[in-house]
């Protein structure tokens, strides 16, 4: 282990000013951070809405062209899966993205924790949670509540990204169902049949994450 210089182990911990400069550094390069997070949230969740928008025009436009028939079919089973593969990639990222986000609160509520061990006596103007379990969090997020709620998983972008991805699915199955020959009312069922079960997976995965994500701080 390299010698530490005298005078550095002789300096002592740094001024109050230094230590709050330092950390005041450290919870602007989490706040960017979280920006950027944010930021590839929105843009991943419309790019693949946009994406769906324009599967779903050229779908229309091929289908009137071929008045729904065998090309509609080859084109519709070529789209729709390249479709899902992407949404499913997308809820993905969107679940990671909300864990960091979570993990960058979390170190930003420790930095909060740092500065009123500077300065104790400025706690009663903090607004936002200076703990890391889950009072902190959800106070830093602008609620009171000390546990997960269930808008974590209801209004998260990954969910109503999901449901997309479901009725994606659940299309496809119909398309193949009818491409094999089965009647149009079994097709339907079979397509809201798997839809729901699709959709029902990719919500476990959601909640699983965030569960996951938050258990470690409960």
């Amino acid at each position: 282990m390299p010698d530490v210089p005298a005078e550095t182990q002789a300096a002592g911990p740094a001024p109050a000013s230094v230590r709050a400069q330092i950390l005041s550094t450290e919870h602007w390069s989490l706040l960017a951070t979280r920006s950027l997070a944010w930021s590839e949230s929105f843009s991943r969740a419309s790019w693949f809405v946009t994406v769906v928008s324009a599967a779903m025009v050229a779908l229309a436009l091929v289908a009137q062209s071929t008045e729904f028939g065998v090309g509609f079919r080859i084109f519709a089973l070529l789209v729709i899966p390249l479709l899902v593969v992407i949404g499913v990639a997308t809820v993905i990222r969107l679940v990671q993205l909300n864990g960091e986000d979570v993990e960058l609160v979390i170190g930003m509520n420790r930095l909060r924790r740092g500065y009123l061990d500077i300065a104790p006596e400025l706690e009663e103007y903090f607004v936002t949670g200076h703990r890391e379990d889950v009072a902190g969090i959800m106070r830093t997020y602008g609620t009171r509540r000390t546990r997960i709620p269930a808008t974590q998983y209801l209004s998260s972008i990954a969910l109503l990204v999901s449901v997309i991805v479901a009725v994606l699915v659940g299309a496809l199955a119909g398309l193949i169902g009818d491409a094999l020959g089965t009647e149009l009312a079994v097709s339907v069922v079979i397509g809201v049949v798997v839809g729901v079960a699709a959709l029902a997976a990719v919500v476990l995965l959601v909640v699983r994450h965030v569960r996951q994500t938050w258990g470690r701080r409960t």
